[in-house]
């Protein structure tokens, strides 16, 4: 006896979706840079909110706590030029957790060692986790997922 599969089928849609209005989306992606999961608290979501500050703000403290460098922006060689501006722009995406932290003066030198080197990219990763989340507060306020 076979059983009949039904398949979930989707219409596939290749038209782009236009823009949607600045003033819908700027400041829950603003805040969702400035305070990790803020963009989500003012558009409702607050359990995703809390998860988001959690998790960013745990792994950035995990990050200053084994000692991570932050990254600066200084050119060299292609690669050095690369991962130095990625790494830089990584940290910047933690937002007011990144900023507090060098007006407070935290600056590491890049040393070598494996806890100083896992915590460089706890603190890069905690930014990039965050331009994730900054990408969700964009798709929730422009209508696109709820």
């Amino acid at each position: 006896m076979a059983a009949d599969v039904k398949t979930a089928t989707s219409p596939i849609d290749d038209s782009k979706q236009p823009l949607p209005p600045l003033q819908v989306w700027a400041l829950p992606v603003l805040l969702a840079w400035a305070i990790p999961g803020g963009g989500h608290f003012l558009l409702g979501k607050r359990g995703r909110g809390i998860m988001i500050l959690v998790s960013v703000s745990l792994m950035f403290f995990f990050g200053l706590a084994m000692g991570g460098a932050m990254f600066k922006p200084e050119s060299g060689d292609l690669l050095t030029t690369l991962i130095n501006y990625g790494g830089f722009v990584g940290d910047l995406s933690s937002g007011a957790l990144y900023v507090v932290s060098v007006m407070l003066g935290y600056d590491q030198p890049d040393t070598a060692g494996h806890v100083h080197d896992y915590g460089t990219k706890f603190l890069v990763t905690a930014g990039l986790l965050n331009i994730l989340a900054m990408v969700d507060a964009f798709e929730i306020a422009a209508k696109r997922k709820s």
